[in-house]
């Protein structure tokens, strides 16, 4: 029985070796290694502004907060998400007001858009859902047509472009994340991008409590002002240096992710049990592949946790992308009323589905273990 864990971050000598450079030199934030990781993502992403911060959700948080969010204002938010895509609208004391889903892919129907807008609607927060970009055509139409900001919620679509264009730059502005099971990792830590100069500027301040002027900039040692409000959202040396080594890394594992995802999803077409969702490359989209997400077919969804048993017996790492539409979450759900029926679409990706790992510390082997695996698991729980 072989072992396939859902996610594994693969850390070289080469991270290693960077870290403890950082360890044992005297600069552990404001250094070096953060400039340098910016500039090696404005290069990857050809994005004209990229600004280190501490995590995806503190970029989202930064740029609604820019914006002066309050109370009574509304952003639109997919339903099928993380919640800290929500969050970072709640944070601000503004309201979101979810919107379903493509049940062919998982990203936000920009055909329901329209009919959650008010006067009091602000912005649209999109979700690239497991890599595959949204339609940003029809979004960004809609956006400009009602003045409204249009923030990319880039967690899980590094790599990924629509028209050549890198996700983060197809809207006003797009946050990444480099939690350990993501594309890339810094163990923790996240990136804002933007093709708004002055916006770059805003965000490079109050991502380090409103400032004027950053350690290397201070002419006399401790002296500074702060003439805005800002938070703690910085990235330190340590992340920076392990981001530098994983970004050179990251065309490999891209390779990997997409050619691990194209051999599963093959093997898993004849299947009439189960539905793959399409989050692969289309068109003019081509996707970072995160994952490979399979809905079951009515009769085995009440088999999903038989199913993910089955699995873990053999030793397949399962995840589910997400375990609820956030606005069924306990939180969301009590504070706004909705109710368990529904965004359908988002429901059935959440409580229908079986996430399957794709990563690029699993081999073309391994993706025959897990399809045969399924395969023989589904055969045993129809039994």
């Amino acid at each position: 029985m072989r072992t396939i864990p859902f996610g594994k971050p693969l850390i070289g000598v080469e991270e290693q070796r960077a870290v403890l450079e950082v360890l044992q030199g005297p600069i552990l934030v404001h250094g070096p290694r953060a400039k340098q990781f910016e500039a090696d993502f404005r290069a990857f992403t050809s994005a004209p502004q990229a600004l280190a911060v501490a995590s995806c959700t503190a970029g989202l948080h930064l740029a609604w907060f820019d914006m002066g969010l309050v109370q009574g204002d509304e952003v639109i938010v997919p339903a099928q998400t993380h919640s800290a895509t929500a969050h970072a609208v709640e944070f601000t004391g503004a309201t979101p007001v979810f919107v379903d889903c493509d049940p062919r892919t998982g990203n936000i129907d920009p055909e329901a858009v329209p009919e959650a807008l008010t006067s009091r609607t602000r912005g649209i927060c999109v979700v690239h859902y497991l890599g595959l970009p949204a339609d940003m055509e029809k979004l960004n139409a809609i956006a400009e047509k009602n003045d409204l900001f249009l923030l990319e919620d880039c967690a899980l679509s590094i790599g990924a472009t629509y028209k050549g264009v890198h996700t983060g730059l197809l809207g006003d502005a797009g946050a990444f994340s480099f939690y350990p099971v993501k594309h890339m990792t810094t163990a923790e830590g996240g990136m804002f991008i933007t093709k708004h100069a002055e916006l770059g500027a805003r965000i490079d301040k109050k991502r380090a409590f409103g400032v004027d002027r950053v350690v290397g900039e201070r002419i006399v040692p401790g002296v500074y002002d702060v003439n805005m409000l800002g938070y703690n959202y910085r990235m330190n040396e340590i992340e920076a240096a392990l981001g530098v080594e994983q970004l050179a890394k990251i065309p490999f594992f891209l390779e990997r992710r997409r050619n691990n995802f194209v051999a599963l999803s093959s093997a898993l077409e004849e299947l009439e049990e189960i539905r793959v969702l399409e989050t692969g490359d289309q068109d003019n989209k081509k996707s970072s592949h995160y994952c490979l997400s399979v809905i079951l077919a009515p009769p085995l969804r009440d088999k999903r946790f038989d199913i993910v048993a089955g699995l873990k017996e053999k030793g397949v790492g399962t995840s589910v992308y997400y375990p609820r539409p956030v606005p069924h979450m306990t939180y969301y759900k009590e504070k706004y009323g909705h109710g368990s029926d529904s965004f359908a679409n988002a429901a059935q990706i959440s409580y229908c589905s079986i996430a399957l790992p794709v990563g690029p510390h699993l081999t073309s082997e391994d993706m025959e273990y897990i399809q045969q695996s399924l395969k023989q698991t589904l055969y045993e729980v129809m039994s």
